[in-house]
């Protein structure tokens, strides 16, 4: 890392729910069936990419940022068509993690907060680690 973001630093991300984005467009077979609603995974991917920002740019330009634990609560469902903004707030270190708030919103309130952890990592080490363990496993990226 080139410096480090102070404590309270702060970012958003924001999006517009599309069809792709609902619980009931992630399902892998038939027997999963969810509702038409901004998926949970959709929520945590929004909150990740608002903490993200805080750090790009204090990053070297041969490292990112990672998650590492998410603990939220989706208390709210959101339709498509909908704008949810996800904010991510810098509460501190927890060791080499950098630790988040979180919240999101969309038009009619809150709907879902928690914290996130984050790690800083070397972009090619990861990309090798990812490489080593489908060679392991018998798998190649097509």
């Amino acid at each position: 890392m080139n410096s480090e973001p102070e404590i309270g630093a702060s970012a958003q991300a924001r999006t517009c729910v599309v069809h792709a984005d609902l619980a009931s467009a992630v399902g892998i077979d038939a027997r999963d069936v969810f509702p038409p609603v901004y998926a949970t995974s959709r929520l945590v991917a929004l909150m990740e990419i608002a903490a993200a920002r805080i750090l790009i740019p204090c990053l070297d330009a041969a490292e990112m940022s990672v998650g590492v634990t998410v603990d939220i609560v989706h208390a709210a469902a959101t339709p498509v068509g909908a704008e949810v903004t996800a904010n991510a707030r810098l509460v501190g270190r927890d060791g080499k993690l950098f630790v988040f708030e979180v919240t999101a919103r969309d038009p009619a309130g809150e709907v879902g907060r928690g914290t996130h952890k984050r790690a800083v990592v070397s972009a090619e080490r990861l990309v090798s680690g990812a490489l080593r363990r489908a060679e392991a496993g018998g798998q190649g990226y097509g």
